[in-house]
């Protein structure tokens, strides 16, 4: 076999992991979130400053160490131990907690919850969207690795792998920032307004044809099962955005849940009584046309435009306006007991209908990612809850966090949050997600990716991280947006 063919049949198929361990991936994130906040309240109290000495430098040096070193670290030498790895760190936090809690207190739990609290960017949204697209850098490239262990990759028809996960998260993380979800309303002709989105998805379609451009000529492995023959994630994102645009013109934005689930309840209902399922499930057939060559691509997008709409929904609760902690708690239980009646749906539907499957971008697939997100979502909301109240129980006001106490502009929580990794990649998301496909692929162009031991493997896919986020980070320090 040539070494197009051997890197092909490395990420074919394959059958995905259980729910329950990405589940428990879930909760390391936002260990790693909280973990980065309690450094930086022990050293405040320690020093009685911050920021950290030479700043810019040492809290890149922090984030990368404690945010994507772990997810590094976890889907691939510790893969094997993820539980006891999250059970351990929860654990060391506990223990941190109690030690910063027995100190001087500058609040009380009944004060804090009658707090009032603002915010600069969305609510533990933003964290999601970075860490989805911080999971996806890794994962892109660690896929070709041997170290990366072959459940955590896309599946070939039923399963549920990580990176199956990570294309639905990444479509619903677009979703719940979108203009509609922050309560902006169309202003003008209609029409107008839908031309200019169509218009808006140009960088998308140019980056997709770039994409299969290369890949044909340079003869570059694909998965065809994927996404078919000639389609990419690109035109995917590009035809989610302009169909869910089109759809949030003639639909309320509170109503975008039951287009969510119209969509994808109708969509499974073709694929159970015609043909559709078949039609899609076969290989031999890709010569006849464009249709029969990228049906998986063409096909999935009705299943990410149902996950998108759902990420419009969920988007427009969180954002609505709250200005106390104890709305914010209430908000954080809605969303996680919406988790859990979406996880027994999903149960009940490989039950009684069909299994995840990314492929077909199924009902059942849709279900899963909503209902993960939303773990992974309400996760970091309980931990932002955390840290804000370690800040007022510690004093120590200037770790960043989704909320301020403050009402006015503090200075130096604006230069901490400046600081922070985590708003570097906020800022220029599509950017770094544009760095690592082609970080991605100049490595499988030069790397014998199959070949590399562990310990090489690892080495190389935290270089790689390093020197993207460091590119980010700088950009973000010299304040340059690039726009897509």
């Amino acid at each position: 076999m040539s070494e197009k063919e051997l890197k092909e049949a490395f990420v074919s198929n394959l059958n995905g992991t259980t729910l329950q361990e990405v589940g428990v991936g879930s909760f390391l994130t936002p260990l790693c979130i909280l973990n980065r906040a309690l450094i930086l309240i022990l050293h405040h109290q320690a020093k009685g400053s911050l920021p950290l000495p030479c700043p810019w430098f040492s809290h890149l040096l922090l984030d990368f160490s404690v945010l994507v070193l772990p997810l590094v670290l976890s889907c691939t030498i510790l893969s094997d131990i993820l539980p006891q790895v999250v059970l351990s760190l929860t654990f060391v936090l506990l223990c941190v907690l109690c030690h910063i809690y027995c100190t001087k207190c500058h609040t009380t739990p009944g004060a804090f919850l009658s707090r009032t609290v603002h915010f600069k960017q969305l609510p533990f949204v933003t964290i999601f969207r970075v860490m989805v697209n911080v999971q996806t850098a890794i994962s892109i490239l660690a896929v070709d690795f041997k170290v990366f262990p072959r459940r955590y990759a896309k599946t070939e028809t039923y399963g549920t792998g990580v990176m199956d996960f990570g294309v639905g998260a990444f479509v619903m993380a677009n979703g719940l920032v979108c203009p509609e979800a922050r309560g902006k309303s169309v202003s003008g002709s209609k029409l107008k307004h839908i031309s200019k989105q169509i218009l808006s998805v140009w960088p998308l379609v140019v980056l997709g044809a770039a994409r299969l451009v290369f890949v044909k000529l340079r003869n570059y492995q694909e998965h065809v099962t994927e996404y078919g023959v000639h389609w990419n994630f690109f035109f995917t994102l590009a035809l989610v955005k302009v169909l869910t645009k089109v759809l949030l013109v003639a639909v309320p934005t509170r109503k975008s849940w039951v287009l969510s689930l119209l969509i994808s309840g109708m969509y499974q209902l073709a694929l159970e009584t015609t043909d559709l399922k078949a039609f899609i499930m076969n290989n031999n057939d890709r010569g006849k046309d464009f249709l029969h060559a990228n049906k998986e691509g063409i096909f999935s997008i009705l299943g990410y435009v149902a996950i998108y709409m759902a990420g419009v929904q969920i988007g427009s609760y969180v954002m609505q306006p709250r200005s106390h902690v104890r709305d914010w708690i209430k908000a954080i239980l809605n969303l996680l007991m919406t988790t859990v009646a979406l996880f027994a749906a999903l149960c009940t539907c490989q039950t009684l209908v069909e299994p995840v499957s990314r492929r077909l971008a199924n009902l059942p697939f849709c279900l899963w990612c909503v209902a993960q997100s939303l773990l992974f979502i309400s996760c970091i909301g309980v931990v932002d809850l955390i840290v804000l109240f370690s800040q007022a129980w510690s004093g120590c006001c200037f770790v960043p966090s989704s909320w301020s106490s403050n009402s006015g502009s503090d200075k130096k929580k604006d230069d901490m949050e400046k600081l922070c990794l985590v708003q570097a990649v906020d800022k220029n998301q599509m950017l770094f997600f544009l760095i690592a496909n082609i970080f991605t692929i100049f490595t499988n162009c030069l790397v014998d990716t199959l070949g590399c031991s562990c310990l090489f493997s690892v080495g190389f896919l935290l270089s790689y991280m390093f020197m993207n986020c460091f590119g980010i980070y700088i950009f973000h320090l010299f304040g340059i947006t690039v726009k897509f």
